[in-house]
């Protein structure tokens, strides 16, 4: 797990609360934390545990694991994995079946992109390499060297 990043986390939750138009009473009170802790992890003095971010995103009305994000806890693309899962488990239209077959093809999906971008680069280079060029040779070197080919005439 990455080390907390107070200082942004901070900056980050005062930004949110002030777009949610809320004092830090008000927080406060709606995340269920005392008024001072909150001021102290807003200055970047204190490092909120998960739980707590998890009652001031609630609270904030946002996704937790965009908080998580901001402390480190949390690598981007996690956060938009869980997000995704989040929506397809949501989605009233579709049964709890549909919804399990999506995430098994979601994940099959995701295990053959992350293959992909492992792979070696001499594995993964293009048709239009160094071979290429010695093949323009040899098709050079068959019509006379020229590297023109002649209609034929009869």
């Amino acid at each position: 797990m990455a080390s907390l990043n107070v200082g942004n986390l901070g900056e980050y939750l005062r930004e949110q609360r002030r777009n949610a138009q809320l004092s830090l009473r008000q927080l406060a009170d709606a995340a269920g934390v005392s008024n001072p802790y909150l001021s102290q992890i807003e200055r970047g003095l204190r490092k909120p545990s998960a739980d707590i971010l998890q009652q001031l995103a609630k609270a904030l009305r946002i996704s937790a694991e965009t908080l998580y994000v901001q402390a480190g806890m949390l690598d981007e693309r996690e956060r938009e994995e869980l997000e995704t899962r989040a929506v397809i488990l949501a989605d009233p239209s579709i049964n709890e079946r549909q919804k399990q077959v999506l995430l098994q093809i979601y994940d099959s999906f995701r295990k053959e992109n992350a293959l992909d971008t492992e792979a070696p680069e001499s594995d993964s280079e293009p048709a239009a390499g160094p071979a290429s060029a010695s093949d323009s040779g040899r098709a050079a070197r068959a019509d006379g060297g020229s590297g023109v080919t002649h209609p034929h005439t009869d």
